[in-house]
């Protein structure tokens, strides 16, 4: 039976010093302010991605063409060439430059003057 108490008194004190030592653990600054740090980073990693994730299969859902809208589009043939041609047709070299109205002036006195302005220059 000694060697027995002896065991029994061995654990005792393993089981005595496993417990200083975690209680050192718990109470020191790494996990006082790093773990739950580290916590929230992960966990708010995950929680956006999940949140982001949401949104993207929402707008996937949401943003599917009705066909016939897509055959109207495929029909319709605007070419940046052909938008240049009607604004050269325009003329837009036939131009002014108009001043706006400043803070505090009325827009429809400041019109009515540049229009007398306009005006008279042509006659």
């Amino acid at each position: 039976m000694p060697g027995r108490r002896r065991e029994d008194a061995v654990r005792r004190l393993w089981r005595r010093r496993a417990m200083e030592r975690l209680r050192k653990l718990w109470r020191s600054r790494t996990m006082t302010f790093g773990v739950p740090l580290l916590l929230y980073l992960i966990g708010g990693s995950l929680g956006l991605r999940e949140f982001a994730q949401i949104r993207y299969d929402v707008h996937k859902l949401h943003g599917k063409v009705d066909p016939a809208l897509k055959e109207k589009l495929k029909q319709n043939t605007v070419t940046l060439e052909s938008e240049y041609e009607k604004l050269n047709k325009t003329g837009l070299n036939n131009w002014e430059n108009i001043r706006g109205p400043r803070l505090g002036e009325d827009s429809r006195n400041v019109q009515k003057q540049q229009r007398e302005a306009l005006r008279l220059k042509r006659q």
